[in-house]
């Protein structure tokens, strides 16, 4: 199984989102890639095999499961990525710091900022409409999140209800699974997992399937267990490129993002009903304000 992302996703993006899941020799072919991209581009199939200790048939297959061609056309797509971030480091200063703390947090974010391109690199225009459209139709929405997830489930339950699509969250595991199971065909169940191998979610997950509702997930890893098990995926590729960094780091800023544009699609594609949820939502926020 190859990349079924987007066309556009650069190497780093498919890199981050599919390396869990390739074979270990591919795997370190991938990794020697993210730790030394402008030298992979220098480098011939078998320059590489020979600095992985690889076959050059290994390399081979591993661009072709990223989604390329072959080598020759990874290596292009590399070519590019790195021309693309050289261009917006000269316009954003992402590499600047001076050694102070409020330096290397502002250094931090403007290195999150370039990169967050690459988030929605993966997202195809069939996937984001099922799962719009999936959210709009639905009898009963439940949105599964657990541990460093939890507070991205809690943010979308607030922001559907918000826009007049009523759904709920349950913290506890076991009630997410009792939920999951009552759901019922019509329904849909919103998953949202980082590394889309908790144990909890997937569970719960599982749970939804039986009962007959249809799983809509939100996940940073294309061949994990939620992706494969799911019946719409949007993959958003960690930002620092591997599953080390999704589990050391579990940044959520870019899946927060994600799932806030979602929000804003449901608005559009209800029309009225969206237009008209959205103003009651603020006029009781504006209600409860106080000078």
């Amino acid at each position: 199984m190859s990349w079924q992302g987007s066309s556009d996703a650069p190497p780093s993006a498919r890199i981050g989102s599919l390396s869990p899941s390739l074979q270990p020799g591919e795997r370190r072919v991938a990794e020697a890639i993210v730790a030394d991209r402008s030298g992979t581009v220098e480098r011939t199939a078998q320059e590489l095999a020979d600095a992985v200790g690889v076959g050059r048939t290994t390399v081979i297959r591993a661009a072709q499961s990223l989604g390329y061609e072959g080598y020759p056309q990874l290596r292009v797509a590399l070519a590019q990525e790195l021309a693309l971030e050289g261009s917006t480091r000269d316009a954003t200063g992402a590499d600047a710091g001076d050694g102070t703390l409020v330096g290397s947090v502002r250094a931090g974010v403007q290195r999150f900022g370039a990169r967050l391109g690459h988030t929605v690199s993966a997202l195809t225009e069939e996937s984001v409409g099922a799962f719009v459209r999936g959210l709009d139709e639905a009898d009963r929405v439940l949105v599964i999140a657990n541990g460093l997830s939890s507070s991205l489930g809690l943010d979308l339950v607030l922001r559907l209800n918000s826009a007049g699509r009523p759904a709920e969250m349950l913290m506890d595991s076991i009630s997410q699974q009792i939920s999951a199971r009552l759901l019922g065909a019509g329904s849909v169940c919103v998953v949202l997992s980082g590394s889309g191998a908790n144990r909890s979610t997937l569970e719960a997950m599982r749970a939804a399937k039986a009962s007959g509702a249809r799983v809509l997930a939100i996940t940073s890893f294309a061949r994990s267990v939620l992706a494969d098990e799911a019946d719409v995926v949007l993959v958003v590729p960690p930002i620092n490129e591997s599953f080390q960094d999704e589990l050391i780091h579990t940044s959520r800023a870019a899946l927060m993002l994600l799932t806030e544009q979602l929000v804003d699609q449901l608005i559009t594609h209800r029309g009225d009903r969206g237009r008209d949820a959205q103003a009651a939502a603020v006029s009781m926020l504006g209600g409860g304000l106080h000078e």
